[in-house]
């Protein structure tokens, strides 16, 4: 019987489905209509987000990613469409998300020839993703869909872009579809098991600092059994939050942006560091001031699932090749012998975590500080919260906690415009969870029109606008070396009340404390989403009020 004749793009679908594709997220444009096409056919086993901008698009494919543990996938067409994405590419690779991002392309006999929005992929996105390949024949589109979803899992999850010339497309094939894979899983051995138990031993002041992706629950809650076998503080890298549980005994609080004095400290008295499943970034080290480089005056044990990030900048004591649920596996199987200076290292920095949550009285008619104590008391335990980047961004890092149920989306590449995407993707993941989106008013701006993508999907998401009239973290950087030369950081805003309503969703302008929780218990009661305007001061964390001195004690 002769094979079955299809064109590429509806064997490029076949291959993305039997992978295990289930949805995307894009803007449709004409260099990939056959795909848009073969979607057609496919609506009961693919799924495909309509977004107003593709920048958007590849945040909430991010976010997918993140959330699900599988690559997010986007749609955009060439050029302005892959230009526009690439804001999401860089978020995902140093979020570690596994992602894919599918670019539709100039016809291959119109290459090179600075056809109409043709762009050479392979070189605008090869240091910024994984992999970035053009597919030249349609016979090779099961080959490589099926090294990209590889590629995007393997390792350190990340971003690939495959770009689809419009011919190959629409070229006559009877190839057939790839076959779902099979993604490595680097594993601990007993040798290392027991490396690790003799430096542990040894240890009077032992940390454990983990983030990136590819966790499992069970993954955490092992994490957090060793911890507490052990009397050991765990820290989360940048963002990553969300991976153990914060009201865990062994939880100490982040390494991030405007780390704490407390933070510091711990790392610095710190006698070995097993850092697990982190890439040592810029945030994560306080700006890579945090530990002698490249030989930390602490042992460090250093796991990472790709090989590429041991000794990238700091050399372990111990490397080990795993992921981060076999190291997790490993730990929880560990017992040393008690000590008690390991357990007052412990309750030491948990104190100091704990008071860090008693905020000073903020400047203005609305108290940031109270607004948080408020969501801390209300918000349901597996309540999903994202944000985008700024000063606001302050606000729900370092002043929630997140349960083993709750879940943060934040791009640790400070992206501006992130939040909204994020939380439209979170809330189409799974519609009984509640979402809960903080946005400055500059963040917001960035990627606001996809309240449209949510409105058209029936996504009823909340939206916190933290409004100080101004692009908030590059003020504080203005004043603080520019002082009293403000220059193009000030921001006229729309009517955010009204906007919100345009778009279908409930709205409303809070500018005192105590009109907060009843403006939240309406949004909440709202069907459609809702936007709150919070107006602050301009002068809420400015460099005279670092954030660190928000705190009512000296940590």
């Amino acid at each position: 019987m002769p094979a079955c004749e299809t064109n590429g793009g509806a064997l490029f679908m076949d291959c993305l489905i039997a992978l295990g594709g289930k949805r995307g997220f894009g803007v449709p444009g004409e260099s990939y209509l056959a795909v848009l096409d073969a979607m057609y056919d496919r609506k009961e086993e693919f799924s495909f987000m309509l977004c107003r901008h593709e920048g958007g698009a590849a945040y909430m494919a991010e976010a997918w990613g993140k959330l699900t543990g599988e690559p997010g996938l986007c749609f955009v067409t060439r050029g302005p469409g892959a230009t526009n994405a690439s804001i999401g590419i860089h978020t995902a690779m140093q979020n570690s998300t596994p992602m894919i991002v599918f670019v539709g392309q100039v016809g291959i006999s119109m290459k090179g020839r600075e056809a109409f929005q043709e762009i050479e992929y392979a070189h605008y996105f090869g240091k910024v993703s994984k992999w970035a390949v053009e597919i030249d024949d349609v016979e090779r589109i099961p080959e490589i869909m099926s090294r990209a979803w590889t590629t995007a899992l393997s390792g350190r999850p990340g971003p690939v872009v495959v770009a689809l010339p419009e011919n190959i497309l629409t070229a006559v094939t009877t190839a057939k579809p790839c076959l779902a894979v099979t993604i490595p899983a680097p594993d601990i051995s007993s040798l290392q098991r027991d490396q690790i138990v003799t430096l542990l031993g040894e240890a009077k002041r032992p940390v454990v600092l983990y983030g990136g992706g590819g966790w499992t629950e069970y993954a955490a809650r092992q994490l957090e059994a060793f911890a507490d076998a052990n009397s050991v503080p765990i820290v989360a890298a940048f963002r990553f939050h969300d991976i153990c549980d914060n009201y865990h005994p062994s939880y100490v609080g982040d390494a991030g942006v405007g780390m704490l004095s407390y933070i510091k400290t711990l790392f610095d008295d710190a006698d070995l560091i097993i850092a697990v499943n982190v890439r040592f970034g810029e945030c994560t080290t306080d700006g890579y001031s945090l530990f002698d480089c490249p030989n930390m005056s602490a042992k460090l044990i250093h796991c990472h699932p790709s090989d590429n990030e041991l000794g990238k900048i700091y050399a372990p004591d111990l490397s080990l090749q795993a992921s981060p649920n076999a190291m997790a596996a490993a730990l929880a199987s560990i017992k040393v012998e008690d000590d008690a200076s390991r357990l007052d290292w412990l309750r030491a920095a948990k104190s100091a975590y704990d008071a860090s949550y008693r905020v000073k009285a903020q400047p203005g008619d609305l108290d940031m500080g109270e607004v948080l104590a408020h969501l801390r008391d209300v918000m349901p335990e597996n309540a999903i919260v994202t944000n985008g980047a700024g000063n606001f961004a302050i606000w729900p890092n370092k002043f929630l906690k997140f349960g083993p149920k709750g879940r943060l989306l934040a791009p640790q590449s400070g992206a501006m415009g992130y939040g909204v995407p994020a939380a439209i993707a979170a809330k189409l993941h799974d519609p009984s969870r509640f979402v809960l989106c903080f946005a400055g008013d500059g963040d917001f701006q960035m990627n606001g029109n996809e309240l449209g993508s949510a409105m058209q999907a029936g996504l009823p998401l909340i939206i916190l606008i933290v409004n100080n009239g101004s692009y908030g973290t590059i003020r504080m950087h203005q004043e603080r070396h520019y002082p009293k030369r403000v220059s193009g950081t000030e921001l006229v805003n729309p009517d955010f009340v009204t906007l919100a309503k345009a778009y279908g969703f409930y709205g409303e302008r809070v500018e005192k404390t105590e009109d907060f929780a009843a403006a939240f218990a309406r949004a909440c009661d709202s069907d459609t989403g809702a936007v709150l305007d919070l107006v602050v001061a301009t002068e809420a964390i400015t460099p005279r009020q670092s954030i660190s001195d928000l705190r009512k004690t000296s940590l």
